[in-house]
C-alpha cells in the first residue's frame, strides 16, 4: 500500500518537504561556477559579516539533516542506518556540485524515512536538545520544514546577487500548476488504460 493511501497526513508532509527540495535543486543547478565566495555587501558596523555562498550551501545541508534526525527519532529501530548520515559534513564550505549530490541523497533518505511513518506517529512526542519534555513528531518536522524554507529563500537572494535571473516560480510551486500537472497525469493514465483495452479487443 502506498504512503499516500496508508498515511495521507504523513504523505502530505513529505510531499511539501520534497517539493521544496526539488525547487532548491533547480536553484542549485543554475548557480555559476566561481561564485562560492560571494557574499552580499553589508558593511554594517557591529554586525557579523554575512556568510559566503558556499557557507549558505553547507548550512542548507544541515537543514535536511534535521529532517532525518526527526525521522530517526520516530523509528530508531527501523532507521538505524540513518546514523551514518550524522558523520557527513554540514555547515561547511560546500561546492554547488556537492550540495546538489547531497540534497538528492537526503531526498531519497527522507522518502525512506516517511515510508516508516504512520499518521499516528505524527502525534508521538520525542525529546529534543531544546525541549527535554519533548514535542510531537509533526511539530519537529514542521520546524525543520520552516528551517529549509528560510534558507531556501536565502539561497534565492544569493543566487540573484550573483546574476541568476530567478523569479517567483523558482521559489514557489504554484498550486494551479500542480492541479494542471495532476490532471495531465490522470489523463495520460486513462489514455494508457483505454489503449490497453483496445489492443486486447
Amino acid at each position: 500500500m502506498s504512503l499516500a493511501t496508508r498515511a495521507p497526513l504523513s504523505y502530505a508532509v513529505w510531499a511539501k518537504i520534497d517539493e521544496q527540495a526539488e525547487l532548491l535543486c533547480g536553484m542549485l543547478a543554475r548557480l555559476p561556477e566561481g561564485a562560492l565566495d560571494w557574499a552580499p555587501p553589508l558593511p554594517t558596523p557591529g554586525v557579523p559579516p554575512p556568510k559566503r555562498l558556499a557557507e549558505v550551501l553547507g548550512h542548507l545541508l544541515q537543514c535536511f539533516a534535521g529532517v532525518l534526525a526527526v525521522l530517526y527519532a520516530a523509528h530508531p529501530d527501523r532507521l538505524q542506518h540513518f546514523l551514518a548520515m550524522k558523520t557527513r559534513a554540514v555547515n561547511h564550505y560546500c561546492t554547488r556540485d556537492e550540495a546538489l549530490e547531497r540534497v538528492h541523497e537526503y531526498r531519497a533518505c527522507i522518502r525512506e524515512g516517511f515510508e516508516s511513518l504512520s499518521d499516528e506517529d505524527l502525534a508521538v512526542s520525542r525529546p529534543t536538545v531544546f525541549v527535554a519534555a519533548g514535542e510531537s513528531v509533526l511539530t519537529l518536522l514542521l520546524g525543520n520544514f520552516e528551517h529549509i524554507l528560510n534558507h531556501k529563500h536565502e539561497l534565492f537572494v544569493y543566487a540573484r546577487g550573483v546574476g541568476v535571473p530567478l523569479v517567483s516560480r523558482d521559489l514557489y510551486r504554484f498550486r494551479t500548476e500542480i492541479a494542471t500537472r495532476n490532471h495531465a497525469s490522470a489523463a495520460d493514465a486513462a489514455a494508457a488504460v483505454t489503449s490497453g483495452v483496445e489492443q486486447q479487443s
